[in-house]
């Protein structure tokens, strides 16, 4: 999943790119949403601004998120069993890619944030309050805290009903599929350009709540992603669900809302967390800016070359890039120092097992493996290369071509 992890692009399988001003896109502005009596209508500039300009001093609530990605069956992927259409009995962070799950969102302001991933299994959190994030696992009995640096005690979420803790990067992440409406809305509305055609599409009824519509369309035929669907609270003008349509499949790809939620500033001891007794602890601190900032000329050209290159634009966007020199990019190998292929740690390991479930692809490009979801399709090259995108496999094929 670090391919996923490491450009916006992939991490939302559309194109990342700055929430522009209503102004500075190309909108179908002139539809309206058809909303019932007892809400005024709302164009889809006007719900835009809504969303930008909504402010909240906090929430409460009950979020369900599904996932049909289309990935294959891999125990320990999908929580324990690897079934995509798991019920949901796994707490484990990573079982968020496929399933069903339920998680607790509580937020106050923008450096006190909790979500809580709860299963039969036990319960997962993430937790912010101010410069300290915890992540804690309840059936592992382990817990991981990082002390964010000074410049960090305000954080930087745009609009105060906020996202997971650690958006932008800060803090751990085992999953980076969004946790909340206000994170998947945020990273649909940054894919606006005019590659997006934006309308409305009447009004619905979330966790009791009355709210407009608003729709995403890539307007290239080319992309996997057919629509992203927003639902935006009437009053607080927050989204409350947001699903994403794929070219493949009738239901949902996927899917985050509300079930359940509240207003009102949660207390103050929800972000307050001590670890359990029993529990093994492991201590982090991030470096400051200014540290990372002096790092070496090296260092920065290292990460510079590991950069994936971004070939087409919008929502076809493909990412062409090395693997990590740690990382299995062929068949499974022995698994011996030197063998091409046998990589170890977990994330080898899983690779490893994920790649010999796909099918073996070649071209003019090479040889590889194909992963064709329902959001994207990425081929894993023999010789350590990538290519991902919410396009067809062809047009894959076609980027590893040309580089």
């Amino acid at each position: 999943m670090s391919v996923f992890s490491t450009h916006p692009a992939t991490r939302w399988l559309a194109p990342g790119a700055a929430v522009v001003l209503v102004g500075g896109v190309a909108l179908a502005a002139n539809h309206r949403a058809s909303a019932d009596p007892s809400l005024p209508p709302r164009s889809a500039a006007q719900l835009l601004v809504d969303v930008q300009q909504a402010r909240l001093a906090g929430l409460s609530g009950t979020v369900v998120q599904t996932s049909n990605l289309g990935l294959p069956s891999i125990a320990g992927l999908a929580g324990g069993g690897g079934a995509e259409g798991g019920s949901g009995g796994s707490s484990a962070l990573s079982s968020t890619v496929a399933g069903t799950h339920t998680w607790r969102v509580w937020l106050a302001g923008q450096d006190k944030q909790r979500l809580a991933l709860v299963g039969s299994l036990g319960e997962s959190d993430l937790i912010r309050d101010g410069r300290n994030v915890w992540m804690w696992s309840s059936k592992d009995k382990t817990a991981t805290h990082t002390v964010l640096p000074a410049e960090s005690a305000t954080g930087d979420h745009s609009g105060a009903a906020g996202g997971a803790p650690g958006t932008g990067g800060s803090t751990p992440s085992a999953t980076d599929l969004p946790k909340t409406p206000q994170e998947a809305a945020q990273r649909a509305l940054a894919a606006l350009d005019p590659t997006t055609s934006v309308t409305t599409s009447g009004t619905s009824s979330v966790a009791g709540r009355s709210a407009y519509d608003l729709v995403l369309k890539p307007r290239d035929a080319q992309s996997l992603v057919a629509q992203v669907r927003i639902s935006i609270d009437a009053t607080k003008h927050v989204p409350l669900r947001v699903q994403v349509y794929s070219t493949k499949i009738a239901n949902p790809a996927f899917e985050v809302g509300f079930t359940s939620v509240d207003f009102a500033t949660p207390a103050a001891s929800q972000f307050a967390f001590n670890p359990p007794p029993g529990t093994k602890v492991t201590e982090h601190t991030l470096p400051a800016k200014a540290d990372l900032q002096r790092g070496s000329a090296t260092a920065r050209a290292q990460a510079a070359a590991a950069r994936p290159t971004v070939v087409g634009k919008g929502w076809t966007t493909v990412l062409v890039g090395k693997l990590p020199a740690s990382t299995p990019s062929g068949s499974t190998g022995s698994g011996k120092p030197g063998d091409k292929a046998g990589a170890t740690g977990p994330n080898g390991a899983q690779l490893q097992r994920m790649l010999a479930l796909l099918p073996k692809v070649s071209g003019s490009w090479g040889s590889g493996h194909l992963l064709s979801g329902t959001l994207f399709s990425a081929v894993v090259t023999t010789d350590g290369r990538y290519a991902v995108g919410a396009v067809a496999p062809d047009r894959l094929y076609a980027a590893l071509a040309a580089k």
